[in-house]
């Protein structure tokens, strides 16, 4: 059984991309739900449908990705 913790409808424990993003898509390509996506110069991970399993965590060449 999974738990989600959300609030309004957010996932509180969705991962986030930070800034060090080379935008290469190794993230968006992992994601089993597609949650990633492009936006500007870099991928952002959408909290509504990000299932927390971290698979981008361990694709990210760059470890650009936290939860």
């Amino acid at each position: 059984m999974s738990i989600n913790f959300t609030k309004k409808g957010v996932n509180l424990l969705a991962h986030k991309i930070s800034d060090e993003c080379i935008n290469c898509g190794a993230c968006d390509d992992s994601c089993p739900v597609n949650s990633i996506s492009e936006q500007g110069e870099k991928r952002v991970i959408d909290a509504d449908t990000c299932i927390d399993c971290g698979a981008c965590v361990d694709t990210c060449p760059v470890n650009a990705i936290s939860a």
